[in-house]
């Protein structure tokens, strides 16, 4: 009997149903009996429930623990925003690494753990007008959530051998990086076998151009995060590539739930061609599989994924000729493979 797990799916706009039909056409070829539980957050259907749909979807992953979430548009509220906010996800790690077969004009190989701290900054404010003539919005940074992340991003490293830099602006913004900077540096004394240093954002920006094999965890601020995350995917050659999780952690500091989603957008004007690409939704899949405890089947479908783009199986927008149906049929029967 194969093992069952409950896996809330967070159904989106633009290319999401393609999206989601790829995805159960691959998981219907694992050894693993994922049941989807959907919650629609289209755009059409947020606005008809408004609230409600939120609670159903938060109630869902609640009782889940997992939720694998396809893009979505931003509208009235991003509904990135208010699911980290009413999960408390104070935490989300985008791994960004070189895959053999994308192109790319960057040349040396990027291989980084992006730990961004996912609430505060000035994304929870949206802010006013002061008149016609300026604008204001505040900007938050909370102790616990950068506690959260720290301490994911130093376990991370040790775990791997990696080390950890933590990068803000901590010498001009002194109130909120400041705060930042002293918890990092809290933690990594709790992890002295983890070597650690600190870096000023602006010149990591370039410095991880320059030589990206000295960062192997990045933990950073909100707003840092979200710059850093899709220059390091432009780098490793598209934001088709990319997925994240999105973590939320109990009082002992373990995972309590967890959001896997695709870095890149809702890409309406290929909408229904059978031209999306599948391989970042692929990817938070795996991620997911890990979650759950299913290593074997985790690895096998990021392996079998990254094999195949190595092999010039691809979709169009990295060059090759598949569509969405014929790359996900191609990595189903890879990793299938792999699994027997």
């Amino acid at each position: 009997m194969r093992p069952s797990y409950k896996v809330t799916e967070l159904l989106g706009d633009g290319i999401g149903a393609e999206l989601s039909e790829a995805v159960h056409a691959l998981a219907g070829a694992l050894p693993v009996d994922l049941q989807f539980e959907p919650v629609d957050l289209t755009l059409e259907n947020r606005r008809a429930r408004r609230s409600a749909v939120y609670d159903e979807a938060v109630a869902s992953v609640e009782a889940n623990k997992v939720a694998l979430k396809y893009p979505t548009i931003t509208a009235e509220e991003s509904p990135n925003q208010v699911l980290r906010r009413r999960l408390n996800l104070s935490v989300i790690h985008r791994p960004v690494y070189t895959i053999p077969g994308v192109p790319s004009n960057f040349r040396p190989e990027l291989d980084v753990d992006i730990i961004r701290i996912a609430t505060g900054g000035t994304y929870d404010d949206p802010g006013r007008r002061i008149g016609d003539s300026g604008a204001v919005s505040l900007r938050i940074v909370e102790r616990q959530p950068v506690l959260e992340a720290a301490r994911y991003a130093f376990t991370l490293a040790r775990k791997t051998g990696k080390n950890v830099t933590s990068a803000s602006k901590y010498t001009i913004q002194k109130a909120t990086d400041g705060l930042f900077q002293e918890v990092a540096e809290s933690v990594a004394a709790e992890y002295p076998e983890v070597p650690h240093h600190a870096e000023l954002f602006d010149a990591l920006l370039a410095k991880i151009i320059m030589k990206p094999e000295h960062f192997q965890v990045v933990l950073v601020l909100n707003e840092y995060g979200d710059f850093l995350s899709d220059m390091a995917c432009g780098l490793a050659g598209s934001l088709g590539i990319g997925a994240s999780a999105n973590l939320a952690f109990d009082a002992s500091a373990v995972v309590r739930v967890a959001l896997f989603d695709a870095a890149h957008g809702t890409a309406p004007d290929i909408a229904g061609r059978g031209l999306a690409n599948p391989t970042a939704i692929f990817l938070a899949l795996s991620m997911l599989l890990y979650q759950v405890g299913e290593i074997r089947v985790g690895k096998a479908v990021k392996d079998g994924t990254l094999e195949l783009l190595r092999r010039g199986v691809r979709t169009k927008d990295l060059g090759g000729s598949e569509s969405t149906s014929s790359f996900t049929g191609a990595v189903a029967a890879e990793v299938a493979g792999r699994l027997c």
